[in-house]
């Protein structure tokens, strides 16, 4: 446990009304200005009528393409996915697009993936939902070796690549961090035996998020890894209030004062980075929003933490 204030990223727009090309370009370059770490996206291929999801996942971007756009009008901020089902898209085809994005970015790029669980999302993308663990930790070694084998040659018992060239590498070496989802405590070990790290979910209890950064640490000791280089990211959707909130708070509601002080916690647990991402905000990402008062309120956050403004 570091107890240091964790990393602070952002999340881009790429959710509901506010997620235009104009908004992605200016927040994406006002947080490079104000000091943030990581600009993130998500991935949402469906919105199924009887799925139950919020209504901010109605209409998403693709996630590869707006890092894309946003990387051409920045220079330093890191990039990133949070995350990416990786099951619905072919290891060598993900690993292309993520070499390519690498390299297009400078060696920017932090690829965050999952295994998924929406149903009717595997059945669109054509992918057994059965067996996914082994389906994913396959998917990963495979992922890995076209990264960084040139030739390359994987045979294995859900993904096959014929012996080839599969240039450009990625400008990270030996290829850019891999970072996994999910919560249960297998999926836990995973990030900590076969990642660089892990990436909690907007539902994850924050207030015990030190036993979760703990099974995953335990992962990368199974593995002969360093634990303390692992990467621990939290995304936190905030709520950010004139006054101090009556009542129980939950993390991230609250004054600026009150967030800050939950960042701090959340070092003292071990985490290492957090994004703010308002495309899951009732007040931002919801289709009801007006795009230009949910721009307002993420100019107001983006100011409020500025890591720039740190100790002000």
């Amino acid at each position: 446990m570091t107890g240091e204030r964790p990393l602070l990223g952002f999340g881009l727009p790429v959710s509901g009304p506010w997620a235009t090309p104009d908004t992605m370009r200016h927040v994406a370059r006002r947080a490079e200005a104000l000091g943030y770490a990581s600009l993130w996206t998500f991935q949402r291929v469906l919105f199924p009528v009887d799925g139950g999801l919020e209504p901010s996942h109605r209409a998403v971007l693709d996630p590869v393409v707006a890092l894309a756009y946003v990387a051409g009008h920045t220079e330093r901020i890191g990039l990133g996915t949070a995350t990416i089902c990786a099951p619905f898209t072919a290891p060598a085809l993900l690993a292309k697009a993520m070499a390519s994005l690498d390299v297009v970015t400078g060696g920017r790029l932090t690829v965050g993936l999952g295994m998924g669980w929406l149903t009717q999302e595997y059945a669109a993308a054509g992918v057994p939902f059965e067996r996914r663990g082994a389906r994913f930790e396959e998917y990963l070694h495979c992922l890995v070796a076209l990264w960084t084998q040139d030739p390359v040659e994987f045979a294995g018992e859900f993904f096959t690549v014929p012996r080839s060239h599969v240039g450009p590498a990625p400008l990270q070496r030996p290829h850019p961090p891999v970072l996994l989802g999910g919560s249960a405590a297998p999926a836990l070990r995973r990030a900590g035996r076969l990642a660089q790290g892990w990436i909690g979910s907007s539902q994850q209890d924050l207030t015990r998020i030190g036993a979760c950064v703990e099974t995953v640490r335990d992962g990368a000791r199974e593995a002969g890894r360093d634990p303390g280089a692992v990467r621990i990211v939290v995304r936190g959707v905030v709520d950010l209030t004139a006054d101090e909130p009556a009542g129980q708070r939950r993390p991230f509601h609250g004054t600026r004062e009150q967030v800050l002080a939950d960042l701090d916690a959340l070092g003292a647990q071990g985490v290492t980075e957090v994004f703010f991402d308002l495309n899951l905000s009732p007040r931002v990402g919801f289709p009801s929003v007006d795009p230009g008062e949910a721009l307002a309120y993420a100019e107001d956050v983006l100011d409020a933490f500025a890591p720039a403004h740190w100790g002000r």
